[in-house]
């Protein structure tokens, strides 16, 4: 009876360490596989450029090819929405960004929730835009340019990529904030610079990949930066928000995965993007963009996400941004 007893009860620790055992085993073989890394953007555009640089290094370190997917479509909501549908193993992520938190407001019928849905695996960098001007504007920083503006209302034209999209809700938060009158005008495609150097358009608040070009050449001239600090990509390019106060729009770029995905297998992955973000190559060739390293953990990357998604609600229900 006793040696029943020991046996009964060798079985049972070893039956509770099972899991434990097999959440160890699948870390260390993760991933035997190719990943596949889902874009939901066109290549060239920075989510895409972003993306790829963290995939060249990730495969480095994970001795597996992870493989850049571009699903544009929708916003980026097809692309988001292979992800969500997706088996939750680890291989199919997604190059999250500022479109995901905009969207879950913009759009009134998506098939899926982002927060809920979307597992946060890794925060990657935040990239801030660019308030950029037709050097006919006579203004030469944001606080000229506000004054102006409020001296013509209504005829001030702002350029962005579109409804809905990064440039256009930052433009109507520094509207808000800096309480003037610019008329939005949406675009498709590359027209929109075209337009911008031309002077048809005024202002627009652009990616700095975008147009850091023409501001060096001297066709658009820039006058603040979205985020809390300069850069030192627009060496003597203030903050908006030395002038007004608070203001802040960065877009930002991260890693998500189908919500079921194994915890273990999210934490390698994150340990593994913030050690490609530690190096000083990497940091250097997102300096490069105008873009800063934000590393953090998964459970922090999830709060920023929430934040964020309740940041743009706010612009987007105030504002009354519809698509159609």
């Amino acid at each position: 009876m006793k040696f029943r007893r020991r046996a009964f009860l060798h079985l049972a620790i070893g039956a509770a360490a099972l899991p434990a055992v097999s959440r160890i085993a699948r870390g260390q073989t993760y991933p035997s596989r190719p990943v596949h890394l889902i874009v939901a953007f066109p290549p060239a555009f920075a989510p895409d450029i972003v993306g790829r640089l963290i995939a060249q290094s990730l495969s480095d370190r994970l001795g597996q090819q992870v493989i850049v997917d571009n699903r544009p479509g929708a916003g980026t909501n097809i692309g988001t929405e292979i992800v969500v549908r997706a088996v939750a193993d680890g291989y199919t992520l997604l190059v999250a960004g500022n479109p995901n938190a905009i969207n879950a407001t913009l759009y009134e019928n998506l098939n899926f929730n982002f927060i809920r849905d979307i597992a946060p695996v890794a925060c990657i960098a935040s990239s801030p835009l660019v308030v950029t001007v037709n050097p006919s504007v006579p203004a030469s920083t944001v606080a000229e340019f506000i004054a102006y503006a409020k001296a013509n209302p209504g005829k001030m034209n702002m350029a962005s990529g579109g409804i809905g999209s990064t440039p256009h809700v930052a433009g109507e938060l520094f509207k808000m904030m800096a309480g003037v009158d610019l008329v939005h005008v949406p675009y498709r495609g590359n027209s929109l610079l075209q337009d911008i150097v031309g002077g048809r358009m005024q202002v627009t608040f652009a990616p700095i990949p975008t147009v850091i070009g023409y501001i060096r050449a001297g066709k658009l001239r820039a006058l603040g930066v979205t985020s809390t600090t300069g850069l030192d990509v627009l060496p003597g390019v203030p903050p908006v928000a030395e002038s007004v106060p608070g203001y802040e729009a960065s877009t930002w770029f991260g890693i998500g995965a189908p919500q079921k995905t194994p915890a273990d297998i999210v934490d390698k992955l994150n340990k593994e993007v913030n050690a490609v973000l530690d190096d000083a190559k990497m940091r250097e060739r997102l300096a490069d963009l105008g873009a800063v390293p934000m590393p953090m953990t998964p459970a922090q990357f999830g709060r920023f996400i929430a934040e964020q998604t309740e940041k743009w609600r706010k612009v987007i229900q105030t504002a009354n941004i519809k698509l159609g």
